[in-house]
């Protein structure tokens, strides 16, 4: 799992050859023009999630969700957003093995700690990081880019 803002992007642009692409792309569109829901960047291989979220899940309700096929990386564009995370190693319950047309399994396990994000921060959660995406008391404007491995 890697946390850190957007500005700083370049810093994590080696870590994946699609990185560069993504945040770039990012960096230079107007969401609020764009439609909500799935914009294709590379086919398969990277899109984004375009996303508003009324009101999110509360820290003892979210799953954490893990995947195999794609590295999700979360950036926040308005409000404030608490991200759960545990080690892989350390799940004990999952509530839906894995799926792998939806690319994701889901455990009730409470997570270790969660990080608080604003806006222009990123969240970047491996295979190996479950993860309980928007948990938030008001509404969300964030995308989840999708970068295949």
């Amino acid at each position: 799992m890697y946390i850190g803002n957007l500005n700083h992007s370049y810093r994590v642009e080696s870590l994946h050859p699609a990185f560069k692409t993504l945040f770039e792309f990012v960096k230079g569109q107007d969401f609020n023009k764009l439609p909500m829901g799935k914009i294709v960047i590379d086919g398969d291989n990277l899109f984004i999630m375009n996303l508003d979220i009324e009101q999110g899940a509360q820290e003892s309700t979210q799953p954490l969700e893990m995947h195999r096929k794609y590295i999700d990386v979360h950036i926040l564009l308005d409000g404030t957003e608490k991200i759960g995370w545990k080690p892989i190693e350390e799940i004990s319950n999952f509530t839906q093995k894995y799926d792998s047309d939806g690319d994701c399994a889901l455990s009730d396990d409470a997570p270790r700690f969660f990080v608080e994000m604003k806006p222009g921060d990123i969240c970047i959660v491996y295979p190996e990081d479950p993860h309980a995406p928007a948990i938030n008391d008001g509404p969300i404007r964030k995308l989840i880019g999708k970068v295949k491995l």
